[in-house]
């Protein structure tokens, strides 16, 4: 996958914005100024939702950062269904006015892609994890580590974008994908990491650190 540059705002974004702000003109220019205020307020939250800022990526090889903007709502032990290994879990919800790419947690080469139709339950519940829409992707770190980065729909978000598929080789922080509207990204990690958040923490796409993988190689 080429790591392709986003300006400030989202590519995702473009055909929103452009038809928000052309709308708003045309208005402006033909009622009053108050028929086009909605529609400038329009403008102005898609002009939010897609804005798609830098990242400082930690320099740790390591480290495991956050796929996504949002709170962690859960950091549990659980059984890894796209592996069926032991695993530690950790989810990231998004709301609307979060930041919506998504961003590869490791370094490592895409080992297996799942696509999952399903529902679109409130992404705060756990059982969205296992019955919503969802994109998963398996990683394979530099160093042998397995980590599973799962996109997961909402009960507003019915778009998941991954532009990613097996063979492609991903950079930590690297923008993979991005839903629309709101939803909730989980981390699936070796059971042995060392835990770097927890419940409730505010965390920012490719710079928080959800945990620290372990020294040397895995077989």
């Amino acid at each position: 996958m080429q790591n392709y540059p986003h300006p400030i705002i989202a590519r995702e974004g473009w055909p929103f914005l452009a038809v928000a702000v052309i709308a708003s003109l045309v208005v402006t220019f033909i009622a009053p100024w108050y028929c086009s205020l909605p529609l400038w307020l329009a403008s102005l939250f898609i002009l939010q939702f897609f804005r798609d800022p830098p990242r400082k990526i930690p320099g740790d090889d390591r480290t495991v950062v956050s796929p996504a903007d949002g709170r962690i709502v859960a950091v549990e032990r659980t059984q890894d269904p796209y592996l069926q290994r032991d695993a530690l879990k950790v989810s990231v919800f998004m709301n609307v006015f979060d930041v919506h790419s998504n961003r590869s947690p490791v370094d490592g080469v895409v080992e297996k892609d799942w696509y999952h139709p399903g529902k679109f339950l409130n992404a705060t519940l756990s059982k969205a994890s296992s019955e919503n829409e969802r994109k998963a992707l398996w990683i394979k770190t530099v160093n042998g580590f397995d980590v599973v980065c799962v996109q997961v729909a909402g009960l507003i978000a019915r778009r998941i974008l991954c532009y990613v598929r097996s063979g492609d080789r991903l950079a930590r922080g690297q923008r993979y994908g991005f839903i629309r509207f709101g939803s909730r990204v989980d981390v699936y990690l070796p059971p042995d990491v060392l835990v770097k958040t927890s419940i409730g923490d505010k965390v920012y796409a490719a710079e928080s650190v959800l945990a620290e993988l372990p020294k040397g190689r895995r077989a």
